[in-house]
């Protein structure tokens, strides 16, 4: 029933309607649904919604023993949320296929006064022009049409998207341009999503797709008329300059900056926009570590506008593999030994950045981050993301390296990661896997057997901050439960895993980006150590599922929730590290239920290496460091992502 609107002849258009559900429509009218047959396609305010006019009893209709059943709109969606749709266009007048199996319902079913006869002739006659067109299957006709582009997630695998389209069609070309119009209007009110876009392709990323992946995905940000000024990396390091250079207006034209390539790459892209614009304190250390650095009281706060200027380079000429002074110019006193202000100095922050996110399609050999935020490896789901404009907020460790190596002089040089920082066996396999680039992604399995093989542990000290870690609890509103923890040992029934929508990551800190966790600044937090010979260090920011370990590093690590978890390998039998490792890569594995591992969820770490050697793996990224020390920042930069779904 029309209520205060106008119907138009033309395509039964009518607007202002109610519809069977009691909503007030926008628009409605009559037109044909490819696959279905003649709908009615209504817009609401959230969405369009669509009922086929040929109504079929439960059981199905039949006639003269044949029975009728559309093929395809028992198994489509009868509503699409805009929300889910990415774009909408008008395509050229051609010839259509109609499901005849729909036009058969309009002769045979809901219309009792056919008696036999006429059911014969309409039937036969059917018959003859399903032969005529050639086609047992469909009729063809003539018709205008648009295209309703969205996605659906697949049954198995909730988290990996595939496109798909729904083709409506009204032999009034002015009818379909003003559904396109309509539905337009609609899309553009939807918040976030982005308009213009910086890309860098990492041709080499991977197995060397890179450049045909960004081909693969780029129709469907044009379909959605989404600007894109692609850059194709010439050299390691091109897109780390880049980013340094640009200017904050500049990249204001942009509301995201997009990485065709792996977890390296995301790093160099990260490490070239926080370089320079990134204005906190350096970590805090304790006392011992700061005598060890030549300074009796204080620590020192980085200084932006000296920032971290080297390229991202590979192996062969990477700058942070060399020894040569840097720039120490700009740091003051900021921080007491335990890590507490000493003067309530408010150190400019202008990050998280809302509007400028991330995104990331990958192309690399691991692509953990990826999998961590979207819940899929896989190039299209990664688009669609980025185009339907989601937002996930990501933590972001600072890594300082106050020295390269034990006789070096003190040159503090700061780096990010979002994934991982490792040390020992990571950084050993890493710097092997080098040296087989031409392997592809297969380098990380030979050059972790030839590791494993050598069994090499390292001395080294690691402090980090004991803080009151929050217990795992259904209650999320606030009211929180604390216990003193040294070492982190969940069963799987206690785990809170990080899913699309997480509690832990939206409960809002109580702290502000542009100053340190209450954890660290608190009186009762205190460092502990632990020193001895390890296999490996690491820290995991997020859980790093990926290929090789389906549930991670540390299943229950959190996106962003200002943690870092410190996972100490001690020296153990090779079988004992072997039967980890198998852990690690089995789906429901307990790698960290060992005497041997030591897991500490912290804000901050600090780590001296005893021995001559100490590279490090951020990220993929190489960096040689003797002493470093490194804090996360909670929510640090924005993705687009929505977070792994169930």
């Amino acid at each position: 029933m029309e209520i205060n609107g106008s119907v138009y002849n033309s395509g039964n258009i009518s607007q202002r309607n109610v519809d069977s559900e009691g909503q007030i429509s926008v628009l409605s009218s009559n037109l044909f649904l490819d696959h279905v047959g003649e709908v009615t396609l209504t817009l609401n305010s959230d969405g369009l919604s669509w009922k086929s006019l040929y109504s079929l009893d439960n059981d199905g209709s039949t006639c003269l023993g044949i029975k009728f059943l559309p093929r395809m709109a028992t198994k489509m969606a009868t509503k699409l949320k805009f929300s889910d749709i990415y774009a909408v266009e008008i395509i050229d007048s051609d010839v259509i296929q109609e499901s005849d199996l729909t036009l058969a319902a309009e002769c045979f079913v809901g219309n009792e006064s056919h008696d036999s006869g006429v059911c014969l002739f309409v039937f036969v006659s059917f018959y003859i022009m399903i032969i005529y067109f050639s086609d047992s299957s469909y009729l063809l006709l003539q018709m205008n049409h648009f295209m309703v582009h969205t996605f659906q997630k697949s049954k198995s695998q909730p988290c990996l998207w595939s496109l798909a389209v729904y083709k409506f069609g009204n032999k009034d070309l002015q009818t379909c341009q003003m559904w396109v119009n309509k539905i337009n209007d609609s899309l553009s009110k939807e918040v976030g999503r982005p308009k213009n876009l910086l890309v860098f392709v990492h041709p080499m990323s991977g197995k060397g797709n890179g450049r045909r992946i960004w081909e693969t995905v780029a129709p469907i940000f044009s379909r959605a008329k989404i600007n894109t000024k692609v850059i194709v990396t010439q050299r390691a390091g091109h897109a780390f300059d880049v980013m340094t250079s640009a200017t904050n207006e500049e990249l204001n034209l942009y509301d995201g900056v997009l990485a065709v390539g792996g977890d390296g790459f995301f790093n160099e892209i990260l490490n070239g926009f926080l370089s320079s614009r990134h204005k906190a304190p350096f970590p805090p250390i304790p006392s011992d570590f700061l005598d060890a650095l030549g300074n009796n009281s204080n620590a020192l706060v980085n200084d932006p506008n000296g920032a971290d200027s080297e390229s991202h380079n590979n192996i062969e000429s990477d700058p942070l593999l060399s020894s040569s002074a840097h720039n120490e110019s700009g740091f003051s006193h900021l921080r007491t030994n335990d890590g507490s202000h000493i003067e309530d100095q408010q150190i400019e922050n202008p990050l998280p950045n809302q509007r400028l996110r991330f995104g990331i399609i990958p192309a690399g050999s691991t692509d953990a981050i990826v999998i961590c935020t979207t819940g899929a490896r896989d190039p299209i789901t990664s688009a669609l993301h980025i185009i339907l404009g989601k937002k996930l907020c990501l933590d972001v460790a600072q890594v300082v390296r106050w020295k390269t190596t034990s006789t070096s002089k003190i040159e503090p040089r700061v780096r990010y990661a979002a994934s991982f920082a490792g040390y020992g066996f990571y950084g050993d396999v890493i710097t092997e896997s080098e040296k087989y680039r031409w392997m592809g992604p297969k380098r990380y399995d030979y050059a972790g057997t030839k590791v494993f093989l050598k069994h090499r542990s390292y001395e080294a000290e690691v402090g980090y901050l004991e803080v009151e870690s929050e217990k795992d609890s259904s209650i999320l509103d606030g009211s929180r439960m604390f216990s003193r923890v040294r070492s982190l040992k969940r069963k799987k029934s206690e785990r809170i895993i990080c899913r699309a929508n997480c509690d832990v990551c939206n409960t809002k800190p109580v702290y502000s980006s542009t100053r340190s966790p209450p954890a660290i600044s608190s009186p009762e937090a205190r460092w502990l150590k632990s020193k001895g010979r390890f296999l490996s260090v690491g820290a995991a920011i997020m859980s790093n599922r990926n290929e090789r370990a389906p549930d991670g590093l540390v299943a229950d690590a959190h996106l962003s929730d200002g943690f870092l978890h410190l996972l100490l390998i001690k020296d153990c039998p090779h079988a004992l590290y072997l039967w980890h490792l198998t852990q690690l890569a089995r789906k429901g594995g307990n790698p960290l239920n060992f005497d041997f591992v030591e897991h500490h969820k912290t804000p901050a770490f600090t780590f001296t290496s005893i021995g001559k050697e100490s590279i490090w793996n951020l990220d993929g990224e190489l960096f040689q460091a003797h002493k470093l020390s490194a804090q996360v920042f909670r929510g640090l930069i924005c993705l687009f992502a929505s977070g792994p779904e169930v």
